[in-house]
């Protein structure tokens, strides 16, 4: 899997979406890299990787702070019903118009929303392995 970070802050009722680096260099993946938005209101965050067609799965992860790294959803091409596991589609949404690119959007935000946003594309749906 490639993962780029967004590193999420919310001091004063502002989030700031900042950071897109790479895990693996070259970047093969690029995420928004800089969002303000104020509380209520709703964050999309852009992924667009340059690998080939067949990197048409996407995960979207949420680190919160002190908290270890959670899967909100997996995208896939072809899929409208994505899955959320335990999330809320009330509060996250999720597209997948082509291979190479999706969408994520926080909905009403709040000040528990600020951490760490990482997008990941992998060749296969099997996320219970750590090959891609």
């Amino acid at each position: 899997m490639f993962l780029c970070v967004i590193l999420l802050c919310f001091p004063l009722f502002y989030l700031l979406l900042l950071f897109c680096k790479a895990l693996q260099s070259p970047c093969d993946v690029d995420q928004t890299p800089i969002l303000w938005k104020t509380e209520k209101d709703s964050v999309t965050i852009d992924c667009r990787h340059r690998k080939s067609a067949d990197y048409s799965k996407m995960y979207w992860f949420r680190q919160l702070p002190g908290e270890a790294m959670r899967l909100i959803v997996y995208t896939s091409l072809g899929i409208n019903n994505h899955d959320f596991g335990n999330f809320s589609k009330e509060k996250f949404s999720a597209t997948k118009p082509d291979a190479e690119s999706g969408t994520f959007t926080v909905k009403n935000l709040v000040l528990g929303d600020k951490g760490l946003y990482f997008c990941a594309v992998s060749e296969h749906g099997d996320t219970n392995t750590c090959e891609s």
